[in-house]
């Protein structure tokens, strides 16, 4: 029996040492000592410890404390993302996706957003309204959309925003309810699981940028605004309401954008946010709202 003790103590006092040295790289990264960091997380990393490795991902990501390399940021994040690491298994995939690997990166992005980690929900739930890589289910991208909104992430709002106007109300609704059962289970499963890993701090974390659905930033100037009239599965249908519109268009020319499987059809240019929303109200029962001009 006493040696048994012994063992359980020896386990016990393990885990917290490990973990203080993954704290302990983390506090010399926030105090801009990024060698230091990463001096004590290799290592580890190299012992198959997932924080230490997605750290180092995401030093060689950013440059810091090492000469910025992608190849070796994707190396250490797959190792993190195939212990299991959620924002390793979202930093991968978008590595993956920024490097035109699609179905890979949205392999990883889909077992991120499975477990509900808001980036990959965000730019998953995109790639399936957009039927981009995978087959088209909107109900499935409302309902991970909404979840990453739901959990404050600014992008998720601005993307589920568009989606409010693209998808009926009736799918909503089934986007709604499933989004409500899939937090459902992710408590159930959460209930289970450890305690959440030691993590570089979210102001070191490169910044995340969603494909297609996610808005872009705000711009200013001339023909900065476009309104966005709809979606249609096919560019003639566009043109038909373009044409029945135009009278009341005043003169703006159409432009239509493929998204996915998709035709949006949006007119302008307006020279603000302002004046494309008044063009909006002119057009009233039209659905219809300003979006910037990519």
């Amino acid at each position: 029996m006493r040696r048994i003790l012994l063992v359980t103590a020896a386990l016990v006092a393990a885990g917290p040492l490990h973990a203080q040295s993954v704290r302990a790289g983390i506090e010399a990264w926030s105090a801009n000592q990024p060698e230091k960091a990463v001096a004590i997380w290799r290592p580890l990393a190299a012992k198959g410890q997932a924080d230490a490795a997605f750290n180092l991902g995401q030093a060689y990501k950013l440059g810091r404390g090492v000469p910025a390399d992608l190849a070796e940021a994707q190396r250490f994040y797959e190792q993190a993302a195939r212990a299991g690491h959620l924002e390793a298994q979202t930093s991968l995939g978008l590595l993956l996706f920024q490097n035109g690997n699609r179905t890979a990166a949205l392999r990883w992005l889909k077992q991120a957003a499975e477990s509900g980690e808001p980036r990959a929900m965000l730019v998953y739930g995109t790639a399936l309204f957009n039927g981009d890589g995978v087959t088209e289910d909107r109900i499935r991208a409302y309902a991970l959309v909404s979840r990453s909104a739901a959990q404050g992430l600014a992008p998720a709002k601005t993307t589920l925003g568009e989606m409010d106007q693209l998808i009926p109300l009736e799918e909503r609704r089934k986007g709604v309810a499933l989004a409500q059962e899939l937090v459902s289970s992710g408590a159930r499963t959460a209930a289970a699981a450890t305690p959440p890993p030691v993590k570089v701090p979210a102001a070191a974390a490169p910044k995340v940028a969603a494909p297609k659905a996610a808005a872009p930033a705000a711009v200013s100037g001339p023909g900065a605004y476009r309104v966005q009239l709809g979606a249609f599965r096919d560019s003639a249908s566009a043109q038909r309401l373009f044409a029945s519109l135009a009278p009341r268009l005043k003169g703006a020319r159409m432009t239509l954008v493929p998204s996915g499987t998709m035709t949006r059809l949006q007119a302008g240019p307006y020279p603000s946010r302002a004046a494309a929303s008044a063009a909006c109200s002119a057009l009233k029962p039209q659905p219809c709202f300003p979006v910037p001009a990519r």
